[in-house]
């Protein structure tokens, strides 16, 4: 069993930055691939980023590439995603998910409770 906990959302403004963070419970973090996804209000999930166990492999949901970043730290047992050059139709509740290296929800077994990220014009 592996909890999942984000943190690092928010208000920021056009262009700003964040970093979401997601802490995960367990000895078996390294195992796990880690994925990062979003929701918008009267949108579906979406994949935005994932990155294998060991962190050697990821992979960015091209309108995204450059803008997005996600990373990972075994020894923290923590994943992260950095977000730069925000835009407003980045806001969204932002869902972090452990399970197989994959852009498909359905191959991911835990989730996070998602954290919001507001971005203002």
């Amino acid at each position: 069993q592996v909890q999942l906990v984000e943190s690092g959302g928010g208000l920021v403004q056009a262009g700003g930055s964040l970093r979401l963070s997601c802490a995960a419970s367990g000895r078996t973090f390294s195992t796990y691939a880690m994925g990062w996804f979003r929701q918008a209000p009267g949108k579906e999930r979406e994949f935005v980023a994932a990155i294998n166990g060991v962190g050697n492999f990821k992979r960015h949901v091209e309108f995204l590439k450059g803008r997005f970043t996600i990373s990972r730290d075994n020894a923290k047992n923590t994943a992260y995603l950095q977000m730069n050059s925000l835009k407003p139709e980045d806001t969204a509740v932002y869902y972090c998910a452990a399970g197989t290296y994959s852009s498909s929800f359905n191959d991911y077994y835990y989730w996070g409770q998602g954290t919001q990220v507001t971005v203002s014009s």
